[in-house]
């Protein structure tokens, strides 16, 4: 089992960047694949972008390509999640989650995470 725990968040202007982390508890850090999803007011959560085990693969929504960038440093047991470009429909609480890592293979549907941070809010001004 794995505890997240996301930072980083806060408030920024549009065409800023933020940098959150997620950092998670316990050994085997390595065995679980990362996501990172969001959730803005009134609509579902919905997949950002993935990482594999060892960060050999990434998957990334078509909105976070060429804005987002997703990195972990296992030594660290953390994952980060770097934003830039920023437009106000990038406002939400954005969650980190861990899943045990199939090779291969990124996941991109919430259900299928069974660890989850308590989120972190983005909110980005006009």
């Amino acid at each position: 089992q794995v505890q997240l725990v996301e930072s980083g968040g806060g408030l920024v202007q549009a065409g800023g960047s933020l940098s959150l982390s997620c950092a998670a508890s316990g050994r085997l850090f390595s065995n679980y694949a990362m996501g990172w999803f969001r959730q803005a007011p009134g609509k579902e959560r919905e997949f950002v972008v993935g990482i594999s085990r060892f960060g050999g693969s990434t998957d990334y929504a078509d909105f976070a390509k060429g804005r987002f960038t997703i990195s972990r440093d296992n030594a660290k047991n953390t994952v980060y999640l770097q934003m830039n470009s920023l437009k106000p429909e990038d406002t939400a609480v954005y969650y980190c989650a861990a899943v045990l890592g199939v090779p291969g293979t990124i996941l991109r549907g919430r259900e299928q995470y069974p660890y989850w941070g308590q989120g972190t809010q983005v909110t980005v001004s006009s």
